[in-house]
Formats: structure tokens, C-alpha cells, sequence
């Protein structure tokens, strides 16, 4: 069966409207990256609650408040994270490097975990050991891959 459009159009315009369209959609899958690009991800809240609860740490510690320090380990081991969709886009710019950002995530959890057991305990020196662990664990993911996250993400801010 012939396309009754090619009577109407030569090869040359056909092309044209063919190539129009492909662009049109290029440039509107581009304009809704944009737009991902320029709204803060999920993750970001994650991360800025998580240094809240970081922070509220060093203060009961300081206080020797284990309840307190208790109460905000499995806050911190037992972290949001963002939803399914971001944390696919996530893992796909990890690519091989998912499995080490996930370790990070583990060695986290299972600080915090020890810290908050240690200060049921009223351990001060098990909650700064294991308090120390959960922040070079912190870092460790932070030197790892922040930098090269917000420039993927939120490009050069």
C-alpha cells in the first residue's frame, strides 16, 4: 500500500518534516532534563537531615545525653532514602561504582547502629568510637563522590 502523503510531499520535504519532528523531540527530552537538572533532588533533603542528626549527635555527646544519642542512631542508620525513580537515576551514573557508594551506606548503618547500642549501654567511649566510624564512613563516601554528583546533577554550581 503506498503513503498517500508522498503524492502531496517531494523526498526533500518529506525529510524536512521528518528531521522537524526529531528535533521537536530531542529539544523537548533536553528541556525536561533541564528541568530535573534544576530542582533539588530528593536526596538532598536526605543528606541535610542526616547532617541535622549528625550534628544533634556531637551535642549530646558532648552532654553525655545517651538517651538522646539513642534516640538518633537508627535515625541515622535507618536513613530515608529518595524515591525509586531518582535512586535509579542514581545508580545508573554510578554504574560500577554503586556497589562501593552502597558499602559506604553500610559501613553507616552499622556505626550507627553500634553507637546507638553502645549509649543504651551508656558506653561514652564504644558511642565516640562508633560515632568517629559513622563519620569517616560520611566522608569517606563524601570525597568519594559528592563533587562529581553535583556536577552530574545540578552541573558546575
Amino acid at each position: 500500500m503506498e503513503n498517500p502523503v508522498s503524492h502531496l510531499l517531494n523526498p526533500r520535504q518529506l525529510l524536512t518534516i521528518t528531521l522537524s519532528v526529531a528535533l521537536a523531540t530531542v529539544a523537548t527530552g533536553l528541556s525536561a532534563q533541564s528541568a530535573d537538572a534544576a530542582k533539588p533532588m530528593a536526596l538532598r533533603s536526605v543528606m541535610e537531615r542526616l547532617g541535622r542528626d549528625m550534628q544533634a549527635v556531637t551535642g549530646a555527646i558532648s552532654k553525655e545525653e545517651w538517651t538522646l544519642v539513642a534516640e538518633l542512631a537508627p535515625k541515622i542508620a535507618k536513613h530515608a532514602e529518595p524515591p525509586l525513580g531518582e535512586k535509579m537515576r542514581i545508580l545508573g551514573w554510578l554504574g560500577t561504582d554503586a556497589g562501593k557508594f552502597r558499602g559506604f551506606d553500610g559501613q553507616v548503618q552499622d556505626a550507627a547502629s553500634a553507637m546507638g547500642d553502645a549509649a543504651k549501654r551508656g558506653d561514652g567511649q564504644a558511642v565516640i568510637a562508633a560515632f568517629s566510624k559513622t563519620q569517616q564512613s560520611c566522608l569517606a563516601c563524601h570525597q568519594s563522590f559528592r563533587q562529581s554528583f553535583v556536577e552530574q546533577f545540578y552541573g558546575s554550581r
